[in-house]
């Protein structure tokens, strides 16, 4: 990354240096991990050269600027998380991190990060980068700022994808992190937040509305990563996000109060917006191509704020995240960050002979769950397989849970078919449950209907009772596949 005004160069970036988004920018830059992208317009350019990207093995950042009608140095970013090295450095496990470490560096931190919330609470000061420009009045205007119209069907300019939103409870105080689409409106002078009603922060919006009608909102527009990974997993609800941030970085995340709200505000975003929502302030939102890979839920009214403050950066980032067909911006740091979570929580359980779980990104990382493990007793597989169906940390919209033998790798999607197809009879190893956590976003939603869906857990294991005199797989042991590996290294690539 070239200096700027207001970063010096620097030799190299320490893991442990990054305290915002530039330096993490800073660090991934000098690793080989960003490229950028002149010129591309925000009207779908912007949007279709990122989607591209996230086809691309070991996709990279991509660094927007000179976006044609705004100034040099107003910039966007895109797959910020898509690989394993950046969402390693993201959560502060290590630089260089392959999709089998990171899995591993990940085991039982979700939980530990959960314990260790409380001693790193969010950290008021009074002043902040985020604070270098403050717009107000007639001079609020969001569309001073690049903001891409991402898809082809979308019904506008989309500035909040990566996007963290600050909600509290009004009885409490405590303060919740979501990353809910927020579509510009009225000429960027207003913003809807669409959040879906199970969320925290839908619950803070209905108990503000009636304890005094209307609800304070921030919502922080470009930060450190770190912070779009915790608004976009489920965090428990008696956590902070900007906690369970701090635990993450093992020190507290530092905040400055919105002028308007008192509501937290990040201090080194990199744009931020402050308002409130009232019951009737609605403006018809979308469509928006959504992380199902589908235009979901058409046209709206969605509860839009007013934007009393503008804070933002010199030369600010705007942090994308936009959804859409798998893979896309953020659907592998979901699989891997809902994976960690649904694993500790599984443990948690005390359930027994636990080997694995992944979510795949094939649903989203969300809709397809496989859970692996050693068979112990008559009824471990639905155990296993129920229990993760209705997990808080897997249940929203989760469709299939497929529960499959040690001897395979949840992650490897051929495999877990394989074992569908070989171990699975449909008539007895399928569940299905009914009325449980849908969203408004499902494809298969009629128009208007309650956001229940069904989900089956699928039992892809050998019958228990089976366990000793199952056909074997016909397929070389892992001790002969490794000698022939290091004799014939130049043909297998292993080692000498």
């Amino acid at each position: 990354m070239t200096a700027t005004a207001d970063r010096p160069p620097l030799a190299a970036t320490r893991l442990g240096d990054v305290d915002d988004l530039r330096s993490w920018l800073q660090l991934v830059d000098e690793l080989g991990e960003v490229q950028r992208v002149p010129g591309a317009h925000w009207d779908l350019e912007i949007g279709a050269v990122s989607e591209a990207n996230y086809r691309r093995p070991s996709p990279r950042a991509l660094l927007f600027d000179d976006v044609p009608g705004y100034p040099t140095g107003s910039r966007v970013l895109s797959a910020s998380m898509s690989n394993a090295r950046r969402l390693g450095i993201t959560l502060r496990l290590g630089t260089d991190l392959d999709d089998r470490s990171l899995v591993q560096a990940l085991r039982s931190k979700p939980g530990q990060w959960v314990s260790d919330a409380g001693r790193y609470p969010a950290r008021y000061v009074t002043s902040g980068p985020v604070l270098e420009n403050v717009d107000r009045g007639d001079a609020v205007d969001l569309l001073k700022f690049p903001v891409p119209r991402w898809h082809e069907g979308d019904g506008g300019r989309y500035i909040g994808t990566g996007c963290a939103v600050f909600t509290t409870d009004p009885h409490t105080g405590a303060v919740n992190a979501g990353a809910y689409r927020m579509q510009v409106q009225d000429g960027g002078r207003a913003v809807s937040v669409n959040i879906e009603s199970g969320k925290h922060g839908a619950m803070h919006v209905r108990e503000w509305f009636a304890k005094e009608g209307r609800a304070p909102v921030t919502a922080s527009l470009g930060h450190d990563p770190l912070l779009l990974v915790v608004a976009g997993t489920e965090v428990p609800r008696d956590v902070s996000e900007l906690d369970y941030a701090g635990a993450v970085l093992g020190r507290s995340v530092d905040v400055v109060h919105g002028e308007v709200t008192g509501l937290p505000i990040p201090a080194t975003a990199e744009i931020a917006v402050e308002g409130w929502l009232y019951p009737d302030r609605r403006a018809d939102e979308g469509p928006f191509g959504e992380w199902t890979g589908y235009y979901s839920g058409g046209i709206e009214p969605v509860l839009t704020m007013d934007v009393e403050r503008v804070y933002h950066r010199n030369d600010p980032i705007l942090l994308g995240a936009p959804p859409g067909k798998p893979p896309h911006d953020y659907s592998y740091m979901r699989s891997v960050m809902k994976s960690a979570m649904i694993h500790d929580a599984l443990e948690s359980t005390g359930l027994p002979g636990l080997h694995g779980v992944w979510a795949h990104e094939a649903g989203g990382g969300r809709q397809l769950l496989a859970v692996a493990i050693e068979q112990g007793y008559a009824g471990h597989v639905r155990q296993a397989g129920l229990l993760t169906s209705q997990l808080p940390a897997a249940a929203y919209m989760n469709k299939f849970v497929v529960v499959v033998d040690h001897d395979v790798d949840p992650r490897d999607l051929t495999e877990v078919m394989w074992a569908v197809c070989t171990r699975t009879e449909p008539g007895r190893d399928i569940d299905v449950l009914h009325h449980t956590w849908g969203s408004r976003v499902d494809p298969l939603r009629e128009p208007g209907a309650p956001a229940y869906n069904t989900r089956a857990v699928i039992d892809a294991c050998r019958p228990y009772e089976r366990l000793e005199g199952f056909p074997r797989v016909a397929e070389a042991s892992r001790a002969l596949i490794d000698r022939v590996t290091r004799k014939w290294p130049e043909v297998l690539g292993g080692g000498a």
